[in-house]
């Protein structure tokens, strides 16, 4: 009887810059949040409640009509012990999972590995931006990283058949020889090969394509309508990767937190239509993290590096609804005027590793960190 169990895939959606906590899932309910937020505080009532105490940023209604559906996750106080509140130095430590060194392997290269360990599928992991996310990296672990997808590829610009196949091959024939002169040159040599073949196999994804979902103009949604249509093209990708912001929000917030959720929100909502619409949404599982929160009190017109964040898991597997604890906003429970984190991210990554994609987190994040249970 031939098996119809599709493999998991995982959607990373990276909030670069810094996403405020505080005023994307909004304590509307406690009054040290207005204290705290006289410049940028959501005023009053525009909040989309989901509870007596807790509502999203009014710019996250289609993330709202989600959550009403039982498809997202929040987990709350989401962060590390000693946050460093250096974008750089944060990013790399939910990159790599080492708060106590410097990492240089991702723990999305890790789980790739682990997932396709003969390299059989040179699209098993790839990424939209214009280079490799550090989250992706490990050695002889291929990664297609694509900026637009419709022009993507080696030499797209040239139509003649017979002429692009001459080209492509001289290309082939200058990295093979490169293979087994040093580690530097099998890199090199092996990071080529993969490339043109990852391009032909990925050229197909547009072509295949049709949907009558109409995403929205924005950079992260043609990045997600560019992961839909990779992945209803059956190509065996299994991890996927994009970012949006700027995030980081010192001045001028609400305008700014405002236009990136209402992109975000709508995108991903564009997204899961995309996939539903295609009967490819039941294996997606989606995950969005920005490398810190924000502080809690406001500096006039914005907010500055924090600790604790928070995090969403989104898709039709996912069990909606609130995870960990929202951190107290007492002063005398913040640390540096920061929101205290009390849930270890690699936690957050091990219910997707082990319950989602079925992999052994303990390797992948080095260690064993308690799990959201959002899956399962």
């Amino acid at each position: 009887m031939t098996s119809t169990k599709k493999d998991p895939v995982v959607v990373v959606l990276q909030l670069t810059g810094g996403n405020d906590y505080a005023n994307t899932v909004i304590r509307y309910a406690d009054p040290l949040y207005r204290d705290n937020r006289p410049g940028i505080g959501i005023p009053e009532g525009q909040e989309l409640r989901i509870d007596d105490e807790i509502g999203f940023h009014p710019a996250m209604g289609a993330i709202k009509e989600m959550y009403d559906q039982n498809q997202v996750a929040i987990i709350h106080g989401v962060g590390y012990p000693n946050s460093p509140r250096s974008h750089f130095r944060s990013m790399d430590i939910w990159h790599t999972c080492a708060p106590d060194r410097l990492g240089t392997e991702g723990w999305l290269g890790r789980a790739a590995l682990d997932i396709d360990p003969n390299k059989e599928n040179v699209v098993t992991t790839v990424c939209f931006g214009p280079s490799i996310f550090r989250a992706l990296v490990y050695p002889g672990v291929p990664v297609a990283c694509v900026g637009n997808l419709d022009t993507y590829g080696m030499l797209p610009g040239v139509i003649e058949v017979d002429q692009r196949a001459k080209i492509l091959d001289r290309f082939a024939r200058m990295y093979v020889p490169a293979i087994g002169n040093g580690l530097v040159d099998d890199y090199l040599g092996q990071i080529g090969l993969d490339c043109l073949a990852g391009a032909d196999i990925l050229k197909a994804a547009p072509q295949l394509y049709s949907s009558e979902v109409e995403y929205p103009d924005s950079t992260i949604a043609k990045k997600l309508k560019g992961i839909a249509q990779i992945h209803e093209a059956n190509l065996g990708t299994r991890i996927f990767y994009c970012d949006h912001g700027v995030f980081d929000t010192h001045a001028n917030q609400l305008g700014a937190h405002n236009t990136l959720w209402s992109e975000v929100s709508q995108a991903v909502q564009s997204f899961f239509d995309d996939l539903r619409e295609h009967d490819a949404a039941d294996n997606v599982v989606m995950l969005l993290f920005s490398e810190f929160g924000r502080r809690l009190h406001d500096n006039g017109s914005g907010s500055d590096h924090g600790a604790g964040g928070v995090a969403f898991a989104i898709g039709d597997t996912v069990k909606g609804g609130q995870y960990s604890e929202y951190p107290s906003l007492k002063a005398e429970d913040l640390e540096q005027g920061d929101l205290v984190p009390n849930m270890d991210f690699r936690g957050f990554y091990s219910t997707v590793l082990e319950d989602h994609l079925g992999l052994d987190a303990k390797g992948i994040v080095e260690g064993e960190f308690e799990k959201p249970r959002f899956l399962g």
